[in-house]
């Protein structure tokens, strides 16, 4: 027990100290916790010593980390997305499998190792891409959907891909391929089942379980469910991870939500740490050391195989170049799952210890190498951006005619926040047209007849087609801070007059917004401060005046 503590003690302590570092390099904290486990790891300098103890509340912090992500994620999402999912996944997944054996085979594989380096490969690290989606602020982004959307499936195939990996092993060569597809489908059945018991069974209990007005009792059920359903998964053949995924989705569309996550996070965030460490335990650096070149060049080769095989994957499926670009550099490394597949693959005689380990240490470098390959691919699409024309910007699908608009109002993205302004202006009568990069936002809200186009509101074409010049107020609702400040600056360019109102996801963006034309600022951070305050003076019972002006007052300091 003392064992235990003292290991934590190493961990936790040592991790504080390369957050705090890796902060002043303006750096993500997983990159801290990568480091973290190196130097603690076996491999490392030997700090810890009950390293499975470790891995087992890593797990636990991996299945807290799913479950938080269904519950941002949302039913509504998930079936909205359900087609891209479904078509940009098999291609990522399918695509990655293909290429990824064929180079391998090229250089010196044989046929079953080669197939399993693919599928190895074609997986991508769901924990450290939500982390850093939140850690950059691109979570609610369109890429940031779409990448989630792509592990997912991802997660869903992590099924198979295990049942597969004994037939590919010399043990597993008299075996029944049929007991692949009857696992498969019982797996996929469970999921179908639980998904269904569970969306009637949960807010049916934490229903009862709320009514006791009792906190930690709500805390215990949530911790219930979430571990509960993982731990049920786990006996059909899935990851314990994506039972914990279901069971955040089926909480996601309840009125319990958003207070299950708020008891999740602190919980989350301890433990979550601990799944980067134990990964940077797995990192044996001699490795490196003997093969430094062979190395750098299997994780370029990883890294581009990835990417041109997710971003075929993401265009086919409707996204205009630039989303399928910063999608494809996204889930551009490999997975913690690939550890656990690797392992069983080294066990069955499919990988030798020689390219087990090569292929270990091109994964935890992949993933080390992923925050700035993702700063690089922005930086990518900006310069590709100004020298491509605009038609190959575009998606499968095609604009509407707006030539004849004018006095309109134009809305610059379609998340809750432009469905609200919307929904307003239509029962105004006011005319207006939305302008937003989801493809799949845009065919659903084209069914349903609202006036929308598809394009990138920091292109001046489309922004021109969207009759910004001949519009009476431009409402910028996007999440993303850099895309509100380059479109409202271009909005400002092409018309000098209209009124324009920007969103600003923090208030000390305001100045910026201002600064790049805009009329009017609102902080989503700052209404929620305003909108309590007034809550609290009219609970103290001060004169509606009198609170009028003190809100008056703070909007008048907002940046």
């Amino acid at each position: 027990m003392f064992g235990l503590l003292e290991d934590l003690i190493v961990v936790f302590g040592l991790g504080v100290a390369m957050v705090i570092l890796f902060h002043r390099l303006n750096l993500p904290s997983v990159l801290g916790f990568l480091v973290t486990g190196v130097i603690t790891g076996p491999f490392g300098l030997k700090l810890v010593d009950d390293v499975h103890a470790i891995e087992m509340l890593a797990e636990i912090g991996l299945v807290l980390l799913l479950f938080e992500a269904g519950i941002e994620f949302s039913v509504k999402t998930f079936l909205r997305m359900r087609r891209f999912l479904l078509i940009a996944g098999s291609l990522q997944l399918l695509l990655t499998i293909a290429v990824a054996a064929a180079v391998a085979h090229f250089a010196g594989l044989a046929f079953k190792p080669a197939i399993f380096i693919g599928m190895l490969t074609s997986l991508s690290s769901t924990a450290l891409v939500i982390r850093l989606l939140e850690y950059r602020g691109e979570i609610d982004s369109i890429h940031g959907r779409a990448a989630l959307g792509i592990l997912i499936f991802q997660d869903l195939c992590i099924v198979p891909l295990v049942l597969i990996t004994p037939y590919l092993g010399e043990a597993g060569a008299n075996g029944n391929i049929l007991d692949i597809f009857w696992l498969t489908g019982k797996a996929l059945l469970f999921v179908v089942v639980a998904g269904v018991v569970a969306r009637f069974a949960i807010p049916w209990f934490l229903g009862h379980v709320a009514r006791l007005k009792k906190r930690e009792a709500f805390v215990l059920s949530i911790m219930l469910l979430c571990l509960g359903t993982a731990y049920a998964t786990s006996h059909f053949g899935l990851s314990m991870a994506l039972g914990a995924f279901i069971a955040g989705l089926v909480i996601s569309d309840s009125k319990y939500s958003h207070q299950a996550l708020a008891e999740v996070l602190p919980i989350r965030e301890v433990l979550n740490c601990l799944v980067f460490v134990s990964i940077g335990m797995l990192f044996d650096v001699r490795v490196v050391m003997e093969h430094p070149v062979l190395v750098l060049v299997l994780v370029a080769a990883l890294v581009t195989v990835k990417t041109l095989t997710g971003f075929v994957a993401v265009k086919l499926s409707g996204h205009s170049w630039k989303v399928a670009l910063v999608t494809s550099v996204t889930i551009a490394q490999a997975s913690e799952f690939s550890f656990v597949i690797s392992k069983l693959g080294y066990s069955a005689g499919i990988l030798d210890h020689r390219v087990n380990q090569l292929f270990l240490a091109t994964a935890i470098l992949s993933m080390f190498f992923t925050p700035a390959f993702m700063g690089m691919a922005k930086g990518f699409e900006r310069l590709l951006g100004r020298i491509m024309p605009e038609s190959w910007n575009r998606s499968s699908h095609s604009h509407e005619a707006t030539e004849n608009m004018s006095e309109h109002v134009v809305v610059v993205g379609y998340g809750d926040v432009g469905k609200s302004v919307a929904s307003a202006l239509a029962a105004r009568g006011q005319a207006y047209v939305v302008v937003d990069f989801d493809p799949v936002v845009v065919r659903a809200e084209r069914g349903k007849g609202t006036p929308v186009i598809f394009g990138d509101a920091i292109r001046p074409e489309v922004l021109k087609h969207a009759g910004t010049e001949r519009a009476r107020m431009v409402v910028i609702t996007l999440s993303d801070s850099t895309a509100a400040l380059k479109g409202t600056e271009l909005a400002r360019r092409l018309n000098a007059s209209v009124p324009i109102l920007s969103r600003a996801r923090r208030a000390n963006l305001g100045g910026e917004l201002k600064a790049h034309g805009a009329n009017l600022v609102i902080a989503d951070d700052f209404e929620s401060g305003a909108g309590l305050t007034e809550g609290a003076l009219k609970e103290l019972n001060v004169p509606e005046d009198e609170a009028l002006a003190l809100l008056s007052e703070l909007r008048s300091r907002a940046p």
